[in-house]
């Protein structure tokens, strides 16, 4: 019988791979790599992953020593971001004030910051309160009566320290966004060298943001979505810092084996306690600031926080937990939620201190008298009055944001924002030949614009850097793929839900810098992975570098829109590569 089974058995003589189920097999000729097919050896290497290092073979041909070879690998983990960012923030500083103009937006959140940091909270502006502020560099009295306004307020009180610090004018206002702008790229370098654990990866990462004409454009006006995404990249590298130094101590727990290999445990695995993790905290803090700018910063709590549990279900199970999930819900989740949530609410509650400590007899912040006045009474009386007219305040602005259904000029779908298909023009103007930067000899009047919109081949190559990183993640199970596909359907998708609501094409800004990491993946994929033969790293190279290249000229070629710079209309019109862009 037994001989019977054996001689039925279609699978004698297979490798163990030719054994795997059917779909297993069909999904191979795609690049799926099954879990028990993962690279074994020292566990250690697999839960931290040593950073990766120039060849010696490159100081050799260069004529570098050994020893000064290793320290220009050690500086350049903080002197090519450095470098980056620094060409970043002189692009964003350079003319700051130019326009100037309150362009776009501008008309509500550099007033309102203006009075939230000297009254606590908005106030209703005169109609000419614009002209009147470049006209007097903004001393003007500031008026009493409150505003309803459908934004929390810490991306105002961010900008209202740059003009506390540099006066109530368009540099002031504009101030704080590009230092956040600037500091975002640096950010950027640093987590994408340390999920890519490449310094040139990182630096290509952050250099590609640098260079991205909506993120320049955000950086350059006093709007809330750059700050926003300041906040979302923040919170983003303390869960990553908070993942490897979690790791690091799991592997610290585990067992050597004689050779001094990290081994898998399981009973380590499944009862190991991570201890304090004060990143997760900050994730918290930084997470808070994000919803008190802008709200669409709860999608990207709650997708860090499962990302966030998952990672520590990923560590137990390398670490050869048994029940990897029921470890990480008894030791983990409990204390990921308490360090996030929790911190992130009592962010935002604090966020609205001014509101809350301004007078409640009706001179104060807008609804702050409601609990006292329509709201007396009620099953919910027994709650502070400030909690109560917060509440109602909260509830009034969210039926807002709902029902947001207006029609505006440049308004578009979130399916088009990908391919860039409706810009937001902040600016314009038709300056006369002499006059506003327009050349005397141009012949005709001049357009000048600040339009808002990503460097286009960047974007469009992003495209497929999206279609890579999914693969990675469903085919090769790469957690850096998932972690930035996360950041981008977080800031992303939940868009798609509002698709009759008045969205702009700016909102993207906030998951531009996944888009920029996996650009910089898709293009370390073209150059090769450690271990290609010099060929393959030439040509690679060669392939990855004509298209940064052409990256970098596309936003030179686009500088005049980004910058508001005086241009021959015909000029202008060449810039129009889409009918949609005007």
């Amino acid at each position: 019988m037994t001989s019977t089974a054996s001689s039925m058995d279609l699978r004698q003589g297979q490798s163990p791979h030719d054994r795997r189920p059917a779909w297993q097999q069909r999904l191979r000729r795609f690049g799926y790599v099954p879990a028990k097919d993962a690279p074994s050896g020292d566990v250690r290497d697999r839960l931290v992953p040593p950073y990766t290092e120039p060849s010696p073979r490159l100081w050799q041909a260069l004529g570098v020593p050994p020893v000064l070879a290793g320290r220009i690998t050690r500086w350049s983990a903080w002197l090519g971001p450095l470098l980056v960012t620094l060409v970043a923030g002189l692009m964003r500083f350079w003319n700051l004030g130019s326009p100037r103009a309150v362009i776009f937006d501008e008309t509500y959140y550099a007033k309102d910051a203006w009075a939230l940091v000297h009254r606590g909270f908005e106030v209703n502006w005169d109609k000419n309160a614009n002209d009147l502020v470049l006209q007097t560099h903004g001393h003007l009295a500031i008026p009493t009566d409150a505003s309803y306004v459908v934004h929390p307020p810490v991306g105002k009180y961010v900008i209202g320290l740059g003009e506390l610090l540099f006066g109530f004018d368009p540099f002031g206002w504009r101030f704080m966004t590009a230092l956040l702008g600037t500091v975002s790229v640096l950010l950027l370098c640093r987590i994408g060298r340390r999920i890519f654990r490449s310094t040139f990866l990182g630096c290509l990462a952050g250099a590609l943001m640098a260079v991205d004409g909506l993120h320049f454009v955000m950086s350059r006006t006093s709007l809330l979505d750059g700050v926003l995404m300041f906040f979302v990249v923040a919170a983003f590298g303390c869960l990553v810092l908070d993942r490897d130094r979690s790791r690091a101590r799991l592997a610290a727990a585990l067992p050597v084996d004689r050779d001094g290999r990290v081994r898998p445990d399981a009973r380590v695995a499944d009862t190991f306690r991570f201890g304090p993790r004060p990143w997760r905290w900050a994730t918290g803090l930084m997470l808070g600031l994000a919803i008190g700018t802008k709200w669409n910063g709860l999608y990207i709590l709650v997708a860090f926080c499962v990302m966030a549990v998952l990672w520590d279900v990923g560590a137990r199970k390398t670490a050869g937990a048994h029940h990897p999930y029921a470890a990480a819900l008894k030791y983990d989740t409990g204390l990921a939620f308490v360090a996030t949530v929790p911190v992130a609410i009592a962010v935002y509650l604090m966020s609205w201190l001014g509101w809350i400590l301004s007078p409640s007899d009706g001179t104060g912040g807008y609804f702050r008298n409601w609990a006292a006045t329509d709201g007396k009474g009620g099953s919910w009386a027994f709650l502070p009055d400030w909690l109560r007219s917060l509440w109602h305040y909260e509830h009034e602005v969210y039926e807002f944001h709902v029902g947001l259904t207006s029609p505006h000029t440049y308004q578009s779908n979130p399916w088009s924002w990908i391919v860039l298909g409706r810009p937001v023009s902040y600016f314009y103007e038709s300056p006369n030949p002499g006059a506003d930067g327009c050349p005397a000899d141009a012949g005709q009047k001049c357009a000048r614009e600040v339009l808002a919109i990503g460097t286009p081949l960047l974007w469009w190559a992003a495209c497929f850097a999206i279609l890579y990183v999914l693969w990675r993640w469903a085919f090769r199970r790469d957690w850096r793929a998932g972690a930035v596909a996360c950041g981008i359907a977080a800031g992303w998708l939940p868009w798609f839900m509002y698709q009759e609501r008045t969205i702009f094409l700016f909102y993207a800004v906030v998951f531009l810098p996944f888009l920029c990491l996996a650009v910089a993946m898709l293009l370390g994929a073209i150059i090769g992975p450690p271990g290609s033969s010099d060929t393959r790293r030439v040509i690679g190279a060669s392939a990855a570098g004509v298209l940064v290249l052409l990256i970098i000229w596309n936003f030179i070629y686009f500088w005049p829109l980004y910058t508001g710079t005086a241009i021959p209309i015909d000029q202008w019109r060449a810039r129009m590569w889409l009918d949609t862009w005007v």
